[in-house]
């Protein structure tokens, strides 16, 4: 394994260019392995997980997704905008600990760390804002874990038997995240690599906390604005796409690769997104106005709030009343 791990290190020195030194010795960084096999075993039970629950009744999951979401949220909100102050065992354990652990307890923000190192819009290098650097790889770091905490939301539709949850879309963006941040935590762990990281933050904070509102059934009917939060995924991308062009029209010492790879890598989420929101709301919304045209062409249309042409998602839940024989 060690061999092999290391062949991979020389390819990747050759393709990409040294790594940067200040993740050496970071949690799962050191090496690509464990990110890769992490993402099989992801893959694994994605194909196996619905053939094994076939025949077995659904879990419920929630109390645990409650739970599962409300700390995604807050997560996704402390790195959007949070800071950890110092700890107070650092002094007392700095020695003892290993690198990782050294940073880690030095605190960590995203929004302030690219507000304190006046950051660049257009294009900012990786090495030119010193100690507001670290915040941001810090932060960064918790990033890359995340999308290996999020693996957890394919593995709920499983449990919970939602299989038409498991998308194509919902399996290549939680599969390639992960791998993707690896790389970018290895090469180039803060600089331009913020702003996608941000917006997608905040996405996730309106999202995890849509989803932990969602398992508790008293709250459902009160949920309006899923829709939105697909809008706002779209929105996130072209906004990511803009920011990411500008360090290509006026260039720094951010790597132009990782920025042509970003800007394709965007653009098939959009097309993948939108196809989603497409089979999502707009044949949905088709439907049911066919539906609802069906039923007042056959007089047995029902008045819902006063207003027969409301396409109120209430109207789901109203049954036709049946006809009287007499």
């Amino acid at each position: 394994m060690e061999h092999f791990d290391a062949s991979l290190s020389t390819y990747f020195k050759a393709l990409l260019g040294p790594r940067d030194t200040r993740v050496k010795g970071w949690f799962l960084l050191d090496n690509y392995i464990p990110t890769f096999i992490c993402s099989v075993i992801y893959l694994l039970i994605v194909w196996l997980g619905p053939k094994y629950m076939r025949n077995k009744q659904p879990f419920s999951c929630r109390g645990i997704l409650v739970v599962y979401n409300l700390g995604l949220t807050l997560l996704s909100l402390y790195m959007f905008c949070e800071s950890e102050r110092e700890h107070p065992y650092q002094s007392a354990c700095a020695s003892r600990t290993d690198p990782w652990i050294q940073q880690q307890l030095a605190g960590n923000r995203l929004v302030t760390g690219v507000w304190e190192g006046k950051y660049n819009f257009f294009c900012q290098g990786t090495r030119t804002a010193g100690e507001s650097d670290m915040k941001i790889i810090r932060v960064l770091w918790w990033y890359y874990f995340s999308k290996l905490i999020e693996f957890m939301d394919t593995f709920f539709f499983i449990l919970r038997k939602n299989n038409h949850q498991i998308t194509v879309l919902h399996v290549y963006h939680h599969a390639s995240m992960l791998n993707i941040w690896w790389f970018v935590m290895n090469w180039v762990p803060c600089g331009h690599s913020y702003f996608g990281a941000t917006l997608n933050s905040f996405i996730h904070v309106l999202m995890y906390s849509y989803y932990g509102l969602s398992s508790v059934p008293s709250m459902r009917p009160y949920l309006w604005w899923k829709k939105y939060i697909t809008q706002g995924q779209l929105l996130q991308f072209v906004l990511t796409i803009i920011q990411t062009s500008c360090g290509v029209i006026w260039p720094c010492t951010f790597p132009l690769g990782w920025l042509y790879f970003q800007i394709g890598y965007m653009i098939s989420l959009i097309a993948l997104f939108t196809n989603f929101y497409i089979q999502t709301y707009n044949k949905k919304g088709a439907s049911r106005r066919k539906d609802h045209l069906k039923d007042h062409q056959n007089g047995s249309v029902a008045a819902v709030n006063g207003h027969t042409n409301s396409f109120s998602p209430l109207e789901n839940n109203v049954k036709p009343r049946k006809l009287r024989k007499d």
